[in-house]
């Protein structure tokens, strides 16, 4: 064992090169704002490091102990030493940023694995006038290089995940730039039909509730007022999946929002309708199909035409990229399992 003192100044107690016994890390942030902000409330973002690494955290007042296995501390080490630089460039810190710097910690190996000049320093980053949008997990990490390579991405997984979140993001951060001159959102009415006439109000009334999702996207990504006006100058559009067909959209971008309810001829129907200069993508839950017993997804059907067209890009979510509260993870965990202990069951019977 032996003790020496890091770049940020935390009195380091080490093991010897290639052993994974018991080691202890001191960390002190000089601002102790930043710090009570770093620790979270009442301690919960130090909870969280503990279960994810399997460390003890021990605060006393803008000091923390780390204690535990090698790799353990000095995962935790780079998460708190890489939020607290986050803060201190004077960018917002949620629940989801400790959990996103958790796995990539983890991504990035132990400490003798882990080389900083070879190893990208953080997941992709969506730049926008409002804030800064940073991928959170490996998955949201290659779903941002993907939008930026293809014309047309389908982001696929449970929810939770991103998936719509980004794409808005992205479509913002496009439009921001003036590198398109629309943003399209649309959706299956599954609910309604597709028949929303008997809906009462205007055409954006009446699709309101199926688009909510997106709606609170926009809110959070751009200024309400820029939101309310772009909504009244037809630059962000609300386009029902019903009512696209026969358009061809150049120079948007055109987002397709709970597609695993499409039926194969209306995702047919919207993938044509990309024109000129327009970036198309396609967000679904493969595992919440609400179409009629028998019906095709649409979404099912074109992931798997379009697997290998040079293009097209395909970002799958699994359980482990859920952002939300850690419990929607088991919860989505735990219905995919009882989903394939009854596929198999029935496998078994015939």
């Amino acid at each position: 064992m032996r003790s020496s003192r890091s770049d940020s100044g935390s009195l380091v107690s080490s093991p010897t090169p290639g052993d994974n016994s018991a080691t202890q890390v001191v960390l002190a942030f000089d601002d102790n704002r930043l710090a009570s902000l770093l620790f979270g409330q009442y301690g919960q973002n130090l909870a969280l490091i503990e279960r994810r690494l399997g460390v003890v955290a021990e605060q006393r007042g803008n000091h923390i102990t780390l204690a535990g296995s090698r790799d353990g501390v000095e995962r935790a080490r780079r998460v708190l030493e890489g939020l607290y630089e986050q803060l201190k460039r004077g960018d917002e810190l949620v629940s989801g940023d400790v959990e996103g710097a958790i796995r990539l910690a983890i991504a990035q190996g132990s400490l003798f694995d882990y080389d900083p000049t070879t190893a990208r320093p953080t997941f992709e980053e969506i730049n926008l006038r409002k804030r800064p949008v940073r991928a959170r997990t490996a998955a949201q990490d290659a779903y941002i290089r993907a939008l930026r390579r293809h014309a047309l991405v389908f982001g696929t997984g449970p929810a939770g995940t991103g998936k719509t979140w980004l794409a808005v993001a992205h479509a913002v951060q496009l439009f921001e730039r003036k590198e398109v001159d629309r943003i399209i959102l649309s959706r299956p009415a599954v609910e309604a039909g597709e028949r929303l006439g008997f809906l009462p109000g205007d055409m954006r009334e009446k699709v309101d509730p199926y688009l909510r999702p997106i709606y609170d996207a926009l809110y959070d990504l751009m200024d309400a007022r820029i939101v309310e006006r772009t909504l009244e100058t037809g630059e962000i559009e609300i386009a029902p999946l019903a009512f696209m067909r026969g358009r061809t959209l150049s120079n948007a971008v055109i987002i397709l929002d709970e597609a695993q309810n499409t039926t194969a001829m209306q995702m047919k129907m919207f993938l044509t309708r990309l024109g000129e200069n327009s970036r198309m993508i396609v967000t679904g839950d493969p595992s919440q199909v609400d179409l009629p017993p028998g019906q095709t997804s649409g979404l099912a059907e074109a992931t798997r035409l379009l697997r290998n067209v040079e293009g097209i890009g395909h970002v799958v979510y699994t359980a482990e990229d859920v952002i939300r509260h850690e419990l929607v993870a088991r919860i989505v965990d735990a219905y995919d399992k009882a989903a394939l202990k009854a596929a198999r069951a029935r496998e078994t019977k015939e």
